[in-house]
């Protein structure tokens, strides 16, 4: 097939969401006529860039705007100063990104890519999309538009590319492809005769590719979260293939299709509803086990920041997990799977929990480094190994510098974390006193009648805060992503301005350079 008769659709996902992305830009191609490849950017060799034709690229944005772990090597790649502004004088390109609005490198990822493609002579197809999180359809809200944008502007330039038109038939839309997976189901007496050991059922979280026979439900408990995450929309495509009900077919087909979007929306993001639940509210449809589970959501890993230092406790890991509950617009409760499965163990037994360790975003301060913590809520939890770590520092004698933290709850009562940790810390001489140029303030939010928060106790502050940015103070911000760290780094922008003496936009680009060198960290999380 000539090239420049297929879509290369690179993709670069942390959770799934841009793998889903691109399956459905070559889903809707493929519908089309044209012949697509998928292809991660870790599996693909970036030197063979210049010999496609047309590339489309879906990317995420991690953290504050990190490149996704599959894309690191790819983008490391085209940084080299030996590529040429024509390197990519033949190819042409697409980007959408995915990201989080509430971030403050909102889809940073794909805007920094989309300029490297160009600025190596790259062609764009079409102005970059950006899906948004935050927005009633998540990343499909930007998607939906995108796409069609992509096919009118392909199709232009070369009909070719689509034999079978720009626009779908209700037939197209109507055929279903084979499942990707296939599935071989053993009697007990055959798994044995075939398996010298019998049923594993130490698959690993999230683990899909079996050598080896496992229980069904083993299979499902490990592997498939049905009961905590929502399906995705191409599951209700699926689902209306296998609904033998015609008002349920119907109603399944109006939620896949872009007109039925924002109720789809309504009914299953919104609502948070799971897989068991979409499926009981379909009673006619009946699945083959391998589109489920292609389909469902896998269970993932859960990651939480490390509380406790090394140094301190060697040989053991403290976290910090809220305990996550809420109730959704139609009154139907929920809890988070894994904080409320850790609160439901005993303390007094021993419990075997698989764990993964990851470098994460926040490095470890040198002693001699002042530093600026906020973390209000969990986001204390890295910040008690930081403190925890000085304090034996300060032990051995060892110069340390100043601490101010910047802790924030709802109320003292029931939610002030540490709270003898910190005071104990604070007071006659430790590392978080105002003896050793320190210094521990809290927010209470909801102990008094107008909201209070970190932000506040920041300029409350600000001539100490100021006082430790100029003796080259490390910020560190940790917690909520939703405003939090835009709040703070607005407090962090008229400390600057005022105590500084400077323009607005001399203290933007004060932080900038702060940032840049390596001193201002954010970890933040949904």
């Amino acid at each position: 097939m000539e090239k420049s008769r297929q879509l290369l659709i690179l993709y670069a996902t942390e959770t799934g969401n841009a793998l889903d992305a691109a399956e459905r830009i070559g889903r809707e191609a493929e519908r089309r006529g044209c012949p697509v490849r998928i292809v991660s950017l870790d599996e693909f060799d970036p030197s063979s860039l210049p010999s496609e034709k047309i590339v489309i690229f879906v990317v995420s944005t991690t953290g504050q705007g990190d490149t996704p772990n599959p894309m690191k090597a790819f983008w490391t790649y085209l940084l080299q100063r030996s590529l040429t502004r024509q390197w990519l004088e033949n190819t042409d390109y697409a980007v959408f990104g995915l990201g989080d609005s509430g971030y403050q490198k909102y889809n940073f990822v794909a805007k920094k890519l989309d300029k490297r493609l160009a600025d190596l002579g790259g062609t764009s197809i079409i102005e970059r999309g950006l899906g948004d999180d935050q927005h009633p359809s998540g990343y499909e809200g930007a998607l939906d538009p995108w796409m069609s944008s992509l096919w009118s502007v392909l199709y232009n330039e070369n009909r070719q590319l689509f034999p079978k038109g720009l626009d779908i038939s209700a037939s197209d839309t109507r055929m279903l492809d084979q499942p990707k997976l296939h599935i071989t189901y053993l009697d007990l007496d055959e798994v044995h005769l075939k398996s010298p050991a019998g049923i594993d059922d130490s698959l690993e979280n999230g683990e899909r590719a079996l050598n080896i026979p496992i229980k069904l439900r083993r299979f499902v408990e490990l592997t498939m979260d049905i009961a905590s995450a929502s399906p995705r929309r191409y599951f209700f495509e699926v689902m209306s293939f296998f609904a033998t009900a015609e008002h349920e077919k119907e109603r399944l087909q109006y939620f896949a299709s872009p007109e039925g979007r924002d109720d789809l929306y309504q009914y299953n993001q919104k609502e948070r509803r799971t897989v068991l639940e979409v499926l009981e509210d379909f009673p006619s449809v009946n699945m083959p086990f391998e589109w489920l589970v292609q389909l469902t959501p896998p269970l993932k890993t859960r990651a939480f920041s490390i509380s406790s230092s090394p140094l301190v406790h060697p040989n053991q890991v403290h976290l910090t997990v809220s305990i996550v509950s809420w109730t959704t617009p139609f009154k139907r409760k929920r809890t988070g799977l894994c904080s409320n499965w850790l609160a439901s163990l005993d303390p007094h037994q021993r419990v075997c929990i698989p764990a993964w360790f990851h470098k994460g975003s926040l490095p470890a301060p040198a002693p001699s480094l002042p530093l600026i913590l906020i973390g209000p809520g969990t986001g204390c939890a890295p910040f008690r190994g930081f403190v925890e770590e000085r304090a034996l520092e300060a032990s051995k004698s060892i110069p340390t510098s100043p601490i101010l933290f910047f802790f924030g709850c709802r109320n003292e009562q029931n939610d002030f974390l540490y709270k003898d940790f910190w005071i104990s810390h604070s007071q006659n001489g430790g590392v978080l006193s105002e003896e050793k140029g320190g210094g521990f303030y809290v927010a209470f939010s909801r102990d008094q009648p107008h909201k209070v928060y970190v932000q506040h106790k920041m300029k409350e502050q600000c001539v100490k805060i100021w006082d430790l940015l100029s003796k080259g103070a490390a910020v560190y911000v940790a917690g909520s992503s939703n405003n939090m760290p835009a709040d703070v780094l607005a407090a962090f922008e008229e400390i600057v301005a005022t105590e500084g003496g400077v323009s607005r936009e001399d203290a933007v680009r004060w932080l900038r350079t702060l940032e840049k060198g390596g001193k201002y960290h954010v970890e933040a999380w949904a």
